[in-house]
């Protein structure tokens, strides 16, 4: 798979160079040749896919899906939280979606992490943040909480179509987990 850690680096691995600097670059040769879509926000395939922000996954590709198919909602482990409910409001009340899909993956970061991350993070800094870390040792069961999470929220409208997965990052396969 080729990817952008080929860029230049310096003796100990540091990219050399502004990383934003090169990301505006590419934006403006992107610009160069970019032409409106016609499309408004409102996702082609009325679905929001919740997932975590792990740079290995590429999920349009993943998941088949086109510019302008879903919304896309990621934070770190994809978990359902306070957020990600607010998010997902938006997008089944204002933005008409009405399916969801959880995607976790095998081998995340909130699997090494324990809310000890937060009062470390204390100590350093001298304030305690005000939101969990939601780490988890058993990603199937941290899925089901997910699941449960959306299925039992009060302000969504749309919650007999939730699915949660699993996505394996050596293989690229997803793996369904049952709610029960």
């Amino acid at each position: 798979m080729t990817t952008s850690a080929s860029v230049p680096t310096d003796p100990e691995g540091a990219i050399v160079g502004s990383v934003t600097g090169r990301l505006v670059d590419a934006n403006q040769r992107y610009a160069a040749a970019f032409t409106d879509p016609g499309m408004d926000a409102r996702p082609v395939l009325r679905v929001a896919v919740v997932a975590c922000m792990d740079a290995r996954l590429d999920l349009h590709a993943a998941l088949g899906l086109e510019l302008g198919d879903c919304h896309t909602i990621r934070n770190a482990g994809g978990v359902v939280t306070d957020d990600v409910i607010r998010s997902l409001t938006i997008s089944q009340r204002a933005l008409g979606t009405r399916s969801v899909v959880l995607i976790h993956h095998t081998g995340c970061g909130l699997e090494s992490l324990t809310e000890e991350f937060r009062h470390e993070l204390e100590m350093e800094v001298g304030q305690r943040p005000a939101w969990a870390v939601e780490a988890f040792r058993d990603v199937d069961q941290d899925v089901r909480q997910s699941m449960q999470r959306v299925r039992t929220s009060p302000f969504l409208l749309h919650t007999d179509d939730v699915r949660g997965f699993v996505f394996d990052v050596k293989t690229g396969l997803l793996r369904e987990i049952d709610p029960a």
